[in-house]
């Protein structure tokens, strides 16, 4: 049986066109979405409209994807990390 400890990690990795990779606590990372969201609240995705803050929003992308389009042609991406056993 696989220990659940695991897979538990509060560290990701973003990843950003033209910037190298940083490391973020999940806080940093949701912080981070909620600027981008920011400026994207007059063309959100469906999914997302659906939630009544940049909070929830940020917080449904953290938990739920591992990428959103930043711009066309451009994404930002992040990974859950485990940097010690």
């Amino acid at each position: 049986m696989v220990d659940p400890r695991l897979y538990e990690s509060d560290t990701f990795v973003l990843l950003e066109p033209n910037q190298p990779e940083q490391f973020l606590s999940a806080a940093e990372l949701q912080a981070r979405l909620e600027t981008v969201l920011a400026n994207r609240q007059e063309d959100l995705p469906r999914e997302l409209q659906q939630f009544a803050t940049i909070q929830e929003q940020a917080k449904h992308l953290l938990e739920a994807y591992c990428d959103f389009d930043v711009a066309p042609g451009q994404y930002m991406q992040w990974y859950v990390v485990r940097l010690e056993k």
